[in-house]
């Protein structure tokens, strides 16, 4: 376990951005969906580095500063739903049956994807999130949960790399600057 100082400066630093690629998320809407993964996705480094509990910390920052910074209220609302997934992938990915480990990753998703869209609807008010759902027809919502799930397979195939990725390439420079 490192210093605290180092904790601190590496929570702070990814923190800022992390709040930095949130607030790019009201500057180029389009990517309002892709930014906040991003910004999750930097959440595993400390995670990586130095505890999971200080990177849910930092998880719990920058969502509470997000909702203010960030001009897409919807982007800090998915970066607040499943920006906590990168860190507790890290749990799940020592359950030792590829079986349940796969339905327990797609609980924990759909558990969110069902709260952000209530929270969306009901609390925010967004009513048009709704009626677009209507236009695909009478499954239109279970088609749109079933997209979203696939999409969120390829994510979490694309942690796995991002991961390993890390720890193999980019950690030992890190250990060889200390």
């Amino acid at each position: 376990m490192r210093d605290i100082s180092y904790r601190v400066a590496l929570g702070g630093i990814v923190s800022a951005l992390c709040l930095v690629t949130m607030f790019l998320a009201g500057i180029l809407p389009a990517l309002y969906i892709l930014l906040p993964i991003i910004a999750s996705i930097l959440l595993m480094l400390i995670a990586a580095e130095v505890s999971t509990g200080w990177a849910m910390l930092t998880y719990i920052a920058v969502g509470i500063l997000s909702l203010f910074i960030t001009a897409d209220k919807e982007a800090a609302l998915i970066f607040i739903m499943f920006g906590h997934y990168p860190i507790i992938r890290i749990y799940l990915q020592k359950i030792p049956l590829r079986l349940l480990r796969f339905i327990c990753k797609m609980a924990v998703f759909n558990i969110c994807a069902l709260a952000f869209f209530y929270v969306t609807v009901y609390l925010f008010g967004l009513d048009q999130m709704v009626s677009d759902m209507d236009e695909i027809g009478k499954y239109g919502s279970l088609i749109v949960l079933g997209v979203v799930n696939v999409l969120f397979i390829l994510l979490d195939i694309d942690l796995d790399f991002v991961y390993k990725l890390y720890r193999k390439r980019i950690m030992p420079k890190f250990r060889r600057m200390k």
